[in-house]
C-alpha cells in the first residue's frame, strides 16, 4: 500500500521551473521530464524507505533520464517531498527549506 503523499507548493514550484526549462529546450521535453519525476514519486510512496537517508531524517530518490533529486520526508505512513533539485545545486538549497 503506498504512503500518504504530500508536496510542499516549494517542490510544485521547482518542478514548474524544471518542467518550463526543459520545455524551452525542446516541445514534449518538459512532459518527459515530469513523466519521469512522477515514476520517482509514486516509487517512493510504494517504498519509501528504499531511499537513502542523506541529511537528518530525509532521502533522497534520484530521477531516471534527468539530473534531478527528490527530497522527502517519510514518517509514520505519510511522505512529504519538500523539493526536486538538480543534483548540481548546492545542497545547502533544499536544506533550508527543511522544517
Amino acid at each position: 500500500m503506498a504512503a500518504e503523499l504530500i508536496i510542499a507548493p516549494e517542490a510544485e514550484h521547482d518542478l514548474a521551473e524544471a518542467y518550463a526549462w526543459y520545455e524551452g529546450r525542446r516541445v514534449g521535453l518538459g512532459e518527459e521530464f515530469l513523466s519521469c519525476v512522477d515514476a520517482c514519486i509514486e516509487a517512493l510512496s510504494r517504498t519509501p524507505e528504499m531511499h537513502p537517508v542523506v541529511h537528518e531524517n530525509y532521502r533522497r530518490g534520484l530521477v531516471r533520464r534527468f539530473p534531478y533529486a527528490v527530497f522527502y520526508e517519510y514518517v509514520e505512513g505519510m511522505v512529504t517531498v519538500y523539493g526536486v533539485f538538480h543534483t548540481s545545486r548546492n545542497p545547502d538549497k533544499w536544506r533550508q527549506r527543511l522544517p
